[in-house]
């Protein structure tokens, strides 16, 4: 059987030394085994399981998760229910996430609709962040209650300006 080093494993699975030995730490990879030299050795499923802890990340699982997954791949004889469940639980985050940053999208998108008149006192990109409180989007509610709140500095910075904007100016004024 060939063994790899892990500079060897980093690269066959493309991540960084810090991270497999972060994941050994961790017990999602065994602890490999040394050479003389104490310098660690891997096989090809030390490549395998690298491989299918980072697929589950870049999917979104959480260790914890991933823990459960890579213990139902090493007994191939249990059922899938749990492997199920957690893929459909982290369905569901990712739907909510992306329902988060729609909301964010459309805040940001109403922000930038205001446009800009060139100077920094009368950006109504910075007034919305001024005056709109701060709130956590993954809170329940917290990206629609940002969406209202931002519709609404949106709509007075969209009212201040059109009076300004009516306002006749006269060269008295200094504009």
């Amino acid at each position: 059987m060939a063994t790899i080093s892990i500079g060897a494993l980093a690269k066959a699975a493309d991540v960084k030394v810090p991270t497999i030995r972060f994941y050994e730490q961790i017990g999602l990879l065994p602890p490999a085994p040394r050479t003389e030299s104490d310098r660690r050795i891997y096989d090809e499923a030390s490549v395998r399981r690298l491989g299918f802890i980072k697929r589950a990340r870049q999917l979104g699982f959480p260790v914890d998760a991933i823990r459960i997954l890579l213990d139902l791949s090493d007994h191939p004889d249990r059922a899938c229910d749990d492997a199920f469940s957690l893929a459909r639980e982290q369905l569901a985050a990712v739907d909510s996430k992306i329902q988060q940053l729609e909301s964010l999208r459309a805040v940001l998108g109403r922000m930038v609709a205001t446009g800009c008149d060139g100077s920094p006192g009368g950006c109504r990109v910075i007034e919305a962040l001024d005056q709109a409180p701060a709130h956590d989007a993954s809170t329940p509610g917290g990206a629609q209650g940002a969406l209202d709140r931002g519709r609404a500095v949106i709509a007075d910075a969209r009212r201040r300006s059109k009076r300004s904007e009516a306002r006749p100016r006269n060269e008295d004024d200094g504009v």
